[in-house]
């Protein structure tokens, strides 16, 4: 655009000088040709003018990341996020993740870097990441590392849907993936919507979702589990606890009485069966009717793309009548 502006600049001072020859009577030159004009196809637009980097993003905790260029090397330290990721198209770009990444396939495939009881640094380096994304806020030990190492680091720990929706358009902007990220989120809240009307003239499931049992550790107010059950037109009877994943005592389950009991598969030994022989929980109606149900438990701690999926499961265990 700079070259195409000095070339009408100099167009205009000849102009002007000619005008100025032939007020003062000198005979205009000859042979003289126009200024060549630029074809805009010839035009070379700026790489970063199109592709929208550098940019400064700033993540959930307020930590502001100015990326160069699309990262090509990128590290997962969370489940979830490395789902978000390989759901972008990003799969051949991620060249660590956690042990416990294991969604998709391609995830077991990547180089492993370390788990939630702590990090390989000296890998996560010989990677030479480009972009890290985190699981919640860095702590100071860690963010020194990182920082020390010159890689930039963005955080997020989405609670709801909506969170998570914003999670996914935040990763798809920092990593240059904004069209698929549009495209995943616009099929995430199309399949939301959908599983909501289908629930929303059903009368409410008073519904307990246990996240351990010793000690007994329910799914509480805040939780994106609690917003899952509410969205699935259920009553969360936890939601009186103080906390998104408080202790809960037998005298409330008992008093609170859920029609539905939901937990996930955290040790093998938890059956419906192991759930229903607990001392007092025969008092239960969700016991004494046998409304016990085990979900899949990636499913359902993973705030990702598959969030959607956590809510389907709840509204086709609680709801059953209107899917079938």
């Amino acid at each position: 655009m700079k070259r195409s502006t000095k070339i009408i600049s100099l167009f205009l001072v000849i102009m002007i000088v000619l005008t100025g020859l032939v007020a003062c009577g000198g005979k205009e030159p000859a042979n003289e040709q126009e200024p060549p004009v630029e074809d805009p196809q010839d035009e070379v637009v700026d790489e970063e003018e199109t592709d929208g980097f550098p940019l400064e993003i700033e993540d959930a905790f307020g930590n502001k990341v100015t990326l160069e260029k699309a990262p090509e090397r990128i590290i997962s330290l969370a489940p979830s996020h490395t789902e978000i990721l390989f759901a972008l198209g990003l799969g051949e770009k991620i060249v660590g993740v956690t042990s416990f990444c294991d969604y998709p396939e391609e995830a077991l495939e990547v180089e492993k870097i370390g788990d939630f009881s702590g990090m390989n640094f000296e890998k996560i380096i010989e990677l030479e990441p480009d972009l890290i994304v985190n699981y919640g806020e860095l702590n100071e030990d860690d963010s020194k590392v990182y920082s020390e190492a010159g890689i930039p680091v963005l955080c997020y720990m989405p609670e709801s849907i909506d969170e998570v929706l914003e999670t996914i358009t935040q990763i798809a902007l920092a990593t240059g993936a904004v069209e698929e990220g549009e495209s995943l989120t616009k099929s995430m809240v199309e399949k939301r919507d959908e599983i909501v009307n289908k629930v929303k003239d059903t009368e409410k499931v008073r519904v307990f979702y246990e996240i351990w049992h010793e000690p007994l550790q329910a799914a509480g107010a805040g939780s994106f589990v609690d917003g899952l059950i509410e969205l699935a037109n259920g009553d969360n009877v936890a939601r009186d606890a103080e906390g998104m994943y408080p202790n809960y005592d037998m005298e409330q389950l008992i008093e609170n009485d859920p029609e539905v009991y939901l937990t996930s598969i955290d040790v093998p030994e938890k059956t419906a069966e192991s759930i229903a022989a607990r001392p007092g929980y025969d008092e239960i109606t969700a016991i004494k009717n046998g409304e016990i149900y085990l979900l899949d438990g990636n499913i359902m701690s993973r705030p990702g793309p598959r969030i959607i999926e956590a809510l389907e499961l709840i509204a086709k265990t609680i709801h059953p009548e209107v899917f079938e």
